[in-house]
């Protein structure tokens, strides 16, 4: 009979009568707890009820800070308190779900998760959203804060305010979010909470006495953050009378159900069957499943206004949950949210498939991952050494390494990344080509496309307006460091005694690659850096072919600034030098300008011994056997064609770290 019981017992039975056992997800007395892994109750039953929670009882709120502050950390606190998830010394970076985030401990995608929490004797839902740290993912902070009325700004004890502490501050400031100054790592042994309070007070005009002093490794003080989150943060402004109106602020894909849409609901009320449309495609959809992230998908019935949660609708195109869209009731059309403007991308760099066969599976794995990372641009591009491929954009060299570590782990796909590149713009004067492109001014992502300085007036570069944070010993090397990068100075702020905030304003290309690293180094890893655009300037650009026995290779063209041209062109020669293989004949690499050339390497030439046989005897008879010898070579080098293999290409355009 118990057999029989068991039997029946098949996952997915709906039994009659209440579930035995305590929690959502129950089992069976017998059945081992490693494999509970559905709902003993019908699927109906475990839902939640979120009307449970009206608009005044909802607080969204965000978690902004610079790198390494203790962000994730204190999100994993304030969800143990909360009981979403339950205490064990497992609990590290909860929401940084990526395995890119664990292995480098750092935050890249924004998480959201639903809290539940009781104050005097009322049931709030606190909408929690972890946002990265890093520059190079503003862009997730900024979509974040639509969803938000109010942030947690965490400043660390030890470290004080930094360059993205200051960013952060004003897009939640322009945002005109409720801001919560928290200062984190207070059991660190030379934590300064004075210090850092007084900073916050100079800096961003906050009294000193609205600073929450944590410890987030310890939960010292944690549960007085959240009471601070309900007294301080206002409700969503919305009603659910209203019709649906609700934001995508974020979406992922997932293989068996589609694409899976983050929502934050501004009116109305969304549940399962209801016919909603897409603002942007025009598109209708059936709803599946709604529900909130705790921080794992938990079913409700419906998602009401103020709320923040997912959807699941049948999307099966990665194209058709564009970020910033709004979703509306099919008979209830409504006007469209403002959205998010594009991001801006910084850096650009060309993609392309290790093998040529793999170039639709990269494909797929690249509108997918575009899907989650919407601030990656992507334009179809091809190169004669490495074939098809997509130039794309990103918002600065982490980004790119992320998104390339992503494909890797996620996709199980291997790329050809080349050199980074920024975009230029040149103010055509040239009559024709005004009207061929149909303007006057055009931008530059390739080289390839760099038109000659007779049909041009003027060259234009990128540039950004760069925050560095310092301890004022390291001032000298770090005023150094940035006129050697062009920089010019704008702004020189004393924070307190010991630290020294400065604003430079760079051309892009200088800082893309190394300059990072450069700072660190300079001031020991103390020094922090942050950067916004500031629009174009105009620039003495030129470009610079390199020529192998004379012919360009169109892959290796680079834009450069002239006074850094000799360096750069003597340094890729050099590289080249070590890759191309060596030929019967002597192959001359160079770097020009135009006509110009500014640097050349040879490649010596394999060589017989031809006077090995003369054994003694005149001189004129070994004269004559090298003066063949030297004639042989001069017309093998007239017919002889050097093709650069593509595994040179592969190391010569990869970012050199050593250089």
């Amino acid at each position: 009979m118990a057999l029989a019981g068991r039997a029946a017992l098949r996952w997915g039975t709906r039994l009659p009568g209440p579930c035995p056992a305590a929690g959502p997800l129950c089992r069976p007395a017998w059945l081992p707890a490693a494999r509970c892994e559905r709902p003993y109750s019908s699927r109906d039953e475990g839902k939640l009820d979120m009307s449970m929670y009206p608009v005044e009882s909802i607080r969204n709120f965000s978690i902004i800070a610079h790198v390494d502050h203790g962000k994730s950390t204190l999100a994993d606190r304030l969800l143990e308190i909360t009981g979403t998830i339950s205490k064990t010394d497992r609990n590290k970076q909860v929401l940084d779900k990526l395995q890119v985030e664990r292995e480098r401990g750092i935050t890249v995608k924004a998480q959201s998760a639903s809290l539940f929490y009781n104050h005097e004797g009322i049931n709030y839902l606190l909408n929690l959203i972890d946002t990265p740290g890093h520059v190079d993912f503003s862009y997730e902070v900024s979509r974040s804060l639509s969803a938000c009325q109010g942030v947690i700004l965490v400043v660390d004890a030890n470290e004080g305010i930094q360059a993205q502490t200051v960013a952060n501050f004003y897009l939640a400031f322009e945002a005109q979010l409720s801001i919560i100054p928290v200062i984190n790592k207070i059991d660190l042994k030379n934590a300064d909470p004075e210090r850092v309070e007084k900073q916050i007070e100079k800096l961003f005009d906050i009294p000193r006495e609205e600073c929450i002093r944590v410890s987030a490794k310890q939960g010292t003080n944690v549960e007085k953050v959240l009471q601070k989150v309900i007294e301080k943060i206002p409700p969503p402004q919305c009603n659910t009378a209203d019709p649906l109106k609700a934001l995508v602020f974020d979406s992922t894909f997932d293989h068996y159900r589609g694409v899976i849409a983050n929502i934050a609901l501004f009116g109305g009320e969304i549940a399962k069957g209801q016919k909603i449309v897409s603002a942007h495609t025009k598109k209708r959809y059936e709803v599946n499943e709604v529900g909130i992230l705790t921080p794992n998908e938990q079913p409700t019935h419906k998602l009401y206004a103020g709320q923040v949660g997912y959807v699941i609708a049948g999307m099966k195109e990665v194209t058709e949950a564009q970020i910033g869209d709004t979703l509306f009731l099919h008979k209830q059309p409504v006007e469209p949210l403002p959205g998010f403007k594009s991001a801006k991308p910084m850096v650009f760099a060309g993609m392309y498939p290790i093998d040529q066969t793999e170039y639709n599976n990269l494909k797929s794995a690249l509108e997918r991952l575009t899907l989650n990372d919407s601030s990656v641009t992507v334009h179809r591009d091809s190169s004669l050494a490495l074939g098809a491929g997509w130039r794309l954009g990103f918002l600065g060299l982490l980004h790119m390494e992320v998104f390339n570590q992503r494909l890797e782990q996620e996709y199980n796909m291997s790329v050809i990344l080349t050199a980074p590149t920024v975009p230029y713009k040149a103010v055509l004067s040239s009559a024709k080509l005004i009207k061929e492109y149909g303007k006057d001014q055009i931008t530059i992502i390739n080289p390839a496309q760099f038109p000659d300085k007779l049909s041009v007036s003027e060259y234009l570069e990128p540039t950004v307006l760069g925050t560095i944070v310092t301890p004022h010993e390291y001032i000298g090397k770090i005023i150094t460091l940035c006129q050697d990068r062009r920089a010019v100075q704008k702004e020189m702020l004393y924070i307190d005694e010991n630290r020294v905030m400065l604003k430079y304003l760079f051309p892009l290309n200088e800082i893309v690659v190394d300059f990072y690293d450069a700072l660190k180094s300079l001031s020991s890893g103390y020094a922090s850096f942050d950067y916004e655009d500031a629009g174009y300037q105009s620039a003495d650009l030129i470009k610079m072919d390199i020529l192998v026995n004379g012919n360009p290779v169109e892959e290796l063209a680079t834009i450069i600034h002239k006074e850094k041209a000799y360096a750069a062109g003597k340094l890729l020669c050099e590289r080249l030098k070590e890759t191309i293989p060596r030929q019967l004949f002597e192959i001359a690499i160079q770097a020009a300008i135009g006509k110009k050339i500014i640097a050349r390497e040879t490649l010596k030439a394999y060589r017989k011994n031809v006077v090995a046989k003369c054994y003694g005897g005149d001189i004129t008879r070994r004269m004559k056997l090298l003066k063949r010898q030297a004639e042989g070579k001069r017309l093998m080098r007239k017919i002889g064609n050097v093709e650069v293999p593509r595994d040179a290409f592969i190391r010569v355009l990869k970012r050199e770290t050593d250089k």
